[in-house]
């Protein structure tokens, strides 16, 4: 557990907050009618964070993840773009972009370079 402590930072948490808390507000914004079918679905968009734990460290706040973790590689963005597009996929596509924006805004703050590994 203590490899956990010293990456749990303010910054940290409100990054995972916002994780939690953008889908649940597309949800609420846009599909109302079935608020909790939906913002399940996009909160599955986390689930891509699975690559994390073939990284050693699991949590580096200084690693960029975009680029880096084999679900968040650049190759990858394009086909969660195109499952955001059509309706069957349209929720799970809509939370795997919003993590990989989220992501990515991440690397941006801290002025670290996207990784072009793809």
């Amino acid at each position: 557990m203590d490899i956990f402590l010293g990456t749990l930072t303010p910054a940290f948490l409100l990054h995972m907050f916002f994780h939690v808390a953008v889908p649940v507000g597309v949800a609420a914004l846009f599909f109302r009618k079935d608020f909790r079918h939906s913002a399940l679905r996009m909160l599955a968009g986390i689930l891509i964070d699975i690559d994390h734990l073939a990284a050693s460290p699991i949590l580096d706040p200084s690693r960029c993840s975009v680029g880096y973790h084999l679900l968040h590689s650049f190759w990858l963005i394009p086909v969660y773009v195109t499952l955001a597009l059509y309706p069957k996929t349209r929720l799970i596509g809509l939370g795997l972009v919003i993590h990989i924006v989220l992501d990515t805004a991440e690397c941006v703050r801290h002025a670290q370079p996207l990784l072009m590994l793809g």
